[in-house]
């Protein structure tokens, strides 16, 4: 492969489609082809076919259209501080850990031990690594052993007039060695397609350890959240049924009207009919971590997980745009792909090439086994062969064309990988900031609600104020309570968002998922 040729492989972003996939045929007669073919690899010890080279990273330097501010907004509300990005910075590992919980922690090293998708994976990636050592042999000479012995009786006929039948034994025992050279290099494509599926499956799994850990985070934050919102409709109900009782006291002394009372029992069956929805969500949410654990719905522990005990991080690390190509499993998944799709243009263009192939062989033959490798019984032969495609009705041709769209689908698809990446990046860090409103926001206002329901209550208990405006102070107050239970938990899923959505750090392990090394 000369340079220009190997470089249309190097990038795909400012991308038009390279000329080795047009689908013209390959120049010259099959003669000349095959001459200038075999003199080239003899030449040059190369493999035909494109040499893949790392697509690079799109030339940006930001995620988002507009440059972001360097920390989000903040107020003195607990899960409410201000987030800095750190451009740049590294990203452990173990994200999850940022989040300072040590019951979260232990939730995420159980599903890595126990979720089945994860040994999935890990047995996918060994049947790949296997599957590419066993490629190997076809590099090097096979030798095979065999023997056989037969007894066999021949007609007296074969003699002549008065000929007499023969019984006789004859023993043959043979080493075959044989090799094909690769002279085009196919079997080196070959093999280099599948190293790029070993790839493909070390990148799944890490793909798959991302998002267990992923879902693990965010099931155990939505569930932290849903215990909050029931905990704050208990309470609306514990206070629901105190203001009945107290508006029933009211009615028997002539303070209140029997509408009053109607209206807060009404309002009591309300409050408690919220109750039962947030408990399905929460028991889903439940098993949903069960299931991610490796357990059984029957098996699903409850786990005390309350919102304040996940810590926002302080610190974002957010990935360079230019390394994001790099730490992305679906990226690099893709790219594996990609790089399967270059070499079985090789492997389809070698088709088309001279192939030769060597073969030795030494025995025996005899009619008794001791005698196999004495004297006139030893055989042995040598040969070579070589094989040029002429005619196959188009097969080879029309097999490489389809070798070289394959590869421009694979194309297409690594870069709408990329840019679905950008986008997921993009949309968290986005997110966060909004978040960050949205708390600061929803705090104000619970802060300001809770204050005028307590105000609104002392006054309806001295009949200065009506039924109605302590009922819409006490709605206001459990709406805005929810809103920012919900804001918080928005904040922490967005920001286990971002870092998926980065990649999560498994460069920074030495080690891929599951102890599979690179």
């Amino acid at each position: 492969m000369n340079e220009d040729s190997s470089n249309k492989f190097a990038t795909l972003w400012d991308m038009s489609p390279p000329d080795f996939c047009t689908n013209k045929p390959l120049h010259g007669s099959g003669s000349r082809l095959a001459l200038a073919g075999l003199v080239a690899t003899l030449c040059t010890a190369c493999a035909v076919g494109p040499d893949f080279k790392r697509p690079a990273a799109p030339p940006v330097e930001r995620y988002t259209a507009d440059p972001l501010p360097p920390t989000t907004s903040a107020t003195d509300a607990n899960g409410a501080g201000a987030q800095r990005f750190a451009a740049g910075e590294a990203l452990p590992g173990e994200w999850w850990t940022l989040f300072g919980s040590a019951a979260l922690n232990a939730l995420v090293d159980e599903a890595l031990r126990a979720n089945p998708n994860v040994s999935s994976a890990q047995a996918a990636l060994r049947q790949a690594h296997e599957n590419v050592l066993a490629a190997w042999g076809v590099l090097a000479p096979s030798v095979d052993a065999g023997a056989n012995g037969t007894r066999q009786r021949i007609s007296g006929a074969q003699f002549g007039p008065g000929g007499r039948p023969a019984i006789y034994n004859l023993y043959n025992a043979s080493v075959n060695v044989t090799y094909g050279l690769d002279f085009a290099g196919g079997a080196r494509r070959e093999l280099e397609a599948l190293r790029a599926q070993r790839e493909y499956q070390r990148y799944a799994l890490e793909a798959t350890y991302l998002t267990l850990c992923a879902d693990v985070v965010t099931t155990a934050i939505a569930q932290a959240s849903l215990r909050a919102q029931i905990a704050a409709t208990q309470e609306l109900i514990d206070s629901s049924a105190k203001r009945l009782d107290i508006i029933n006291k009211q009615l028997q002394l002539g303070a209140a009207s029997k509408a009053d009372a109607l209206a807060q029992a009404a309002q009591l069956a309300q409050d408690r009919a919220a109750l039962p929805g947030l408990q399905i969500q929460w028991d889903k949410q439940r098993t949903l971590l069960a299931t991610l654990l490796g357990k059984l719905p029957s098996d699903a522990s409850t786990v005390e997980l309350q919102l304040g005990d996940l810590h926002l991080p302080d610190t974002v690390p957010v990935s360079l745009p230019s390394s994001l190509v790099n730490q992305r499993p679906d990226i690099r998944q893709q790219e594996e792909l990609l790089h399967q799709a270059s070499a079985q243009v090789g492997v389809a263009t070698a088709n088309m090439l001279p192939q030769i192939n060597l073969s030795a062989s030494y025995g025996g033959s005899a009619a008794s086994s001791s005698a196999l490798f004495q004297g006139a019984g030893r055989v042995w032969s040598l040969s070579a062969g070589i094989t040029q495609p002429l005619f196959h009705g188009g097969q080879l041709l029309h097999k490489r064309r389809a070798a070289l769209a394959a590869y421009d689908q694979a194309a297409a698809q690594y870069r709408e990988t990329v840019l679905n990446a950008f986008r997921n990046v993009a949309d968290s860090l986005r997110a966060l900031g909004t978040d960050a409103d949205s708390v600061n926001a929803y705090d104000q206002a619970q802060t300001a609600a809770a204050g005028s329901l307590a105000i609104t209550d002392r006054q309806f208990e001295l009949g200065a104020a009506s039924y109605l405006a302590l009922l819409t102070a006490q709605r206001t107050e459990h709406q805005t309570r929810l809103a920012l239970i919900q804001a918080k938990a928005s904040r922490l899923a967005d920001t286990a968002a971002l870092f998926q959505s980065l990649g999560g750090g498994w460069w920074n392990r030495g080690t891929a998922a599951g102890g599979s090394s690179k």
